[in-house]
């Protein structure tokens, strides 16, 4: 019986969570982003994933309380723990860009991001792919794999920097053919510099 008041009360918890949530979308969608921002922390105090992220958003972009970068980071690495793959993403990245001397703190990053990048985040996988591209000691390889993930979903940048790869022969063989097929096909996509790399 204990058992089964248990299981009530969590699934109790979650729906509540959920609710909030939802309400607290819907408000932010309003325009009644004090209200949002409430109804989100109540559900990421709950320990609600998705809550907890909005909430991080919230922070981040200053809506409905005021813009703290680390309070942000600190929803938003609740989030990743609980592997919400956009929250994982944004907190490697708030790691990375605020902590970047430190390596423990960058491993970590990059193992969130990974995680995002793996789950399908667009975001997470063109970051990474420039990241390796241009770290301290790049890693041309890995940075190609994540770039063209990043293109093969769409994203016209990723498709750019996948030319630059072929045009200049990093990490893969050099092959100007393969280097004007990715310039086309970012330039269509609405890509500026491609543009401009195909003109010269």
């Amino acid at each position: 019986l204990e058992e089964a008041a248990f299981q009530l009360q969590q699934i109790f918890r979650i729906d509540i969570s959920i609710a909030l949530n939802i309400l607290g979308i819907e408000s932010m969608r309003a325009g009644h982003c004090r209200t949002g921002y409430s109804c989100f922390k109540l559900a990421a105090d709950r320990g609600y994933s998705k809550a907890q992220f909005n909430v991080g958003l919230c922070y981040e972009h200053g809506r409905g309380t005021e813009k703290d970068l680390e309070k942000a980071a600190f929803y938003y690495c609740h989030a990743a723990r609980s592997c919400h793959p956009m929250a994982q993403y944004r907190y490697g990245r708030y790691l990375l860009q605020h902590s970047p001397a430190q390596w423990h703190r960058q491993q970590r990053a990059l193992a969130f991001l990974e995680q995002a990048a793996v789950a399908g985040i667009t975001e997470a996988q063109a970051y990474l792919g420039v990241f390796y591209m241009r770290g301290l000691q790049p890693q041309e390889k890995k940075g190609l794999k994540y770039l063209l993930l990043a293109a093969n979903s769409g994203d016209a940048q990723s498709r750019y920097h996948v030319g630059v790869c072929y045009e200049q022969g990093l990490g893969v063989q050099q092959s100007l053919a393969q280097a004007l097929r990715h310039y086309r096909e970012a330039a269509a996509a609405g890509n500026c510099h491609a543009r401009e790399r195909l003109r010269l």
